[in-house]
């Protein structure tokens, strides 16, 4: 625990809660409503965070003292009592462990999900939609806010892709191990001769971009499309042309917005969405000059997991190992066990390379 709290820094997230408690209190906060929010909401992470490790630590403490008095008793229900609160309080370390190993550049960011239905028709866009919910549900369990930009439905059943923003510090870090093809087994309830299926779909992992970034992206190299918003099966969810999409001619990247009733809302989320993917791009060659400097190609494979309906079932990292028996509880949002098995392997893989 010692080491866990010397890579956290507390003095340092106690010194930067003190200054934002300062920011807090000026009577002028609000009158920047984005540096508001950016303010209360690192505000609000690093006081959890303090919190959570200081109640571990009191945690730990008091179950040396339970683990005494059971002793010092001789009594079967008090050591039972501190074997099991050993054995969450280790979870918790566990847990809090894998924090630490998120040091990458852009891993304290907020997270940019973009889902998209890959090979597989029907059940592919089924598919898609199952995952968007999958990392809905996650957001709800751990308490994240999510914000849905853009959903685009498919004809017959779930969608052709769609983007979301999770606004939570470490939300990129954390979800970036999630990046890559995911495939899934099953009889599909579109085959009425009831044939198995197997259907994939796409993850992308983008971090919020920020004003010290520097993306610079010229209007003139922009085409500006707006339209009426939809929903599924295509039923207008509009009266007016306030959904916008935006095109990078240079490199041929397409974002859209939907979500806002305004049409300048959308455009500046659409504009933001942009922004991260351009980054993205810049991060990702920048990292291909380096593999070819060292030789070397990306250790990364594209499909990392597959979730398996019938003839039996099973979800499974291909990268990882970690699999678990339960599919419908991981596409309700139970993750936590893949994404902490995804950012150790990641870390290992940053070691040996």
């Amino acid at each position: 625990m010692g080491s866990i709290e010397a890579v956290l820094d507390l003095d340092k997230i106690r010194a930067d809660i003190a200054r934002l408690e300062e920011e807090a209190a000026a009577p002028d906060l609000w009158d920047d409503l984005a540096n508001a929010q950016k303010v209360t909401s690192r505000l609000s992470f690093l006081q959890g965070e303090l919190r959570r490790v200081e109640t571990l630590r009191r945690r730990i403490d008091d179950v040396s003292v339970l683990f005494e008095l059971a002793e010092a008793e001789d009594d079967a229900d008090t050591r039972t009592e501190a074997e099991n609160e050993l054995a969450a309080v280790r979870k918790a370390v566990e847990e809090l462990e894998v924090r630490t190993l998120l040091s990458g550049e852009y891993d304290a960011r907020e997270a940019l999900v973009n889902i998209r239905a890959e090979a597989g028709g029907v059940d592919a866009a089924d598919f898609a939609e199952q995952l968007m919910r999958m990392y809905l549900r996650w957001a709800e369990r751990h308490g994240y806010p999510t914000e849905v930009y853009d959903t685009s439905y498919a004809e017959e059943a779930g969608i052709k892709s769609a983007t979301f923003a999770v606004k939570s510090p470490y939300a990129y870090g954390t979800l970036s191990v999630e990046q890559g093809t995911h495939r899934l087994v099953r009889i599909s309830p579109f085959d009425n001769q009831g044939r198995r299926q197997t259907s994939f779909a796409g993850v992308e992992v983008l971090p919020v971009v920020e004003q010290s970034d520097h993306v610079d992206i010229d209007e003139s190299e922009l085409r500006v499309d707006v339209y009426r918003a939809s929903g599924p099966g295509g039923q207008g969810v509009n009266t007016t042309d306030s959904a916008v999409r935006i095109t990078h001619i240079p490199t041929g990247i397409v974002v859209s917005c939907q979500n806002e009733r305004s049409q300048i809302q959308n455009k500046a989320s659409a504009m933001n969405v942009l922004q991260a993917k351009l980054l993205e791009r810049r991060r990702q060659e920048e990292q291909a000059r380096m593999d070819a400097l060292k030789g070397e190609g990306s250790s990364w494979g594209n499909q990392m997991r597959s979730y398996v309906l019938h003839p039996y079932q099973m979800v499974k990292d291909l990268r990882t190992e970690f699999e678990v028996g339960n599919p419908q509880s991981v596409l309700d949002g139970d993750i936590d066990g893949f994404i902490e098995a995804g950012i150790r392997w990641r870390k290992q893989q940053e070691v040996s390379a």
